[in-house]
């Protein structure tokens, strides 16, 4: 099959990357970031590194949207939440969607699954989520975080059916790309737990403006995370949410994530230390409003989203 990458960040070049050379599909990205699409073009692809070694150039086709003419099978969508909205209503005006392409994402965090749906159909779209540590260093120029195998994702149909065909398909790709799918049928369960995770560590990272690694240095991580996974299993559990893992295989996810991606500093901090806006609402907010909506307050998560919202108002005073 053939893919299209919207959005040509961190993500986007992991997943195309992946698949263009230890899958060996056709892959082209569409970009809107003027900065990002001038210098790949300029150094003929994208500078990849893993771990912050072995750097390299991989040569990739990249577009802006309203110059695109390819017609692939599957779009991966990988934009910050706040973005896509824009993001998609761009590319649809420019004509690239089409009615038997099927949409794929694992953005972090919820909310972006209803933005999609509004382009393409339900039974065509598959939800993921991704343990996978990645970094945009500059236009251009990513590093893979973890070592080559290590990847790990899940991958569900959006309408909770039977994968059909396509999206087996998508997930041998997958496999031979090295991303590590399984294929759930639990789409919310799947990607709640996902949430719940990046709602411990991206979060308390970013607080803290600290890597996976300076966090696992405090021997009380196991009790905060279990404080949050707790009030995140208790929201789901009166939404009728069935999360994939438990209250301490998600702990232990943490630890585990801590050792295996010590030097990693998650998503979240990367774009607060850039002063960028985060992604909080749509992660420990997201779990907060899933409490509220079900008669059950998140204290936690409602009081750790407005501390992150006040560390970056008061970053104009530094």
């Amino acid at each position: 099959m053939k893919y299209g990458v919207i959005g040509a960040g961190a993500m986007g070049y992991r997943y195309g990357v992946l698949l263009q050379e230890n899958a060996n599909v056709e892959v082209d990205f569409i970009d809107t970031w003027e900065p990002n699409v001038e210098k790949v073009r300029e150094q003929g692809g994208v500078y990849v590194s893993r771990d912050h070694a072995d750097k390299h150039l991989v040569p990739v086709n990249i577009y802006y949207p309203e110059e695109y003419q390819g017609h692939p099978d599957v779009w991966i969508i990988f934009k910050k939440q706040m973005q896509l909205a824009e993001e998609l209503k761009r590319d649809a005006a420019a004509g690239i969607f089409h009615d038997d392409q099927y949409a794929f994402s694992a953005m972090n965090g919820l909310g972006h699954f209803e933005k999609i749906e509004e382009y393409f159909d339900k039974d065509k779209m598959v939800a993921g989520t991704a343990m996978i540590a990645t970094v945009l260093n500059g236009p251009g120029d990513v590093d893979f975080i973890g070592p080559k195998n290590g990847e790990a994702m899940h991958m569900a149909p959006y309408n909770d059916k039977e994968p059909d065909a396509v999206m087996k398909e998508m997930e041998s790709d997958f496999n031979r790309a090295t991303l590590g799918p399984e294929m759930a049928t639990n789409y919310l369960g799947m990607c709640m737990t996902k949430v719940s995770f990046n709602a411990v560590c991206n979060t308390l990272c970013t607080m803290f403006e600290i890597n996976m690694g300076q966090f696992n240095e405090y021997d009380g991580i196991d009790e905060m995370a279990k404080q949050l996974f707790d009030e995140a299993h208790d929201a789901c559990a009166r939404a009728g949410i069935q999360m994939i893992e438990t209250r301490q295989q998600q702990v232990q996810s943490v630890l585990d994530s801590c050792v295996k991606l010590k030097y990693h500093y998650p998503s979240m901090y990367q774009d607060f230390s850039k002063n960028r806006p985060t992604e909080v609402d749509y992660i420990n907010g997201y779990i907060a409003k899933v409490g509220r909506d079900n008669d059950y307050v998140c204290r936690t998560h409602e009081f750790v989203t407005h501390e992150v919202h006040l560390a970056e108002t008061m970053r104009q005073f530094k």
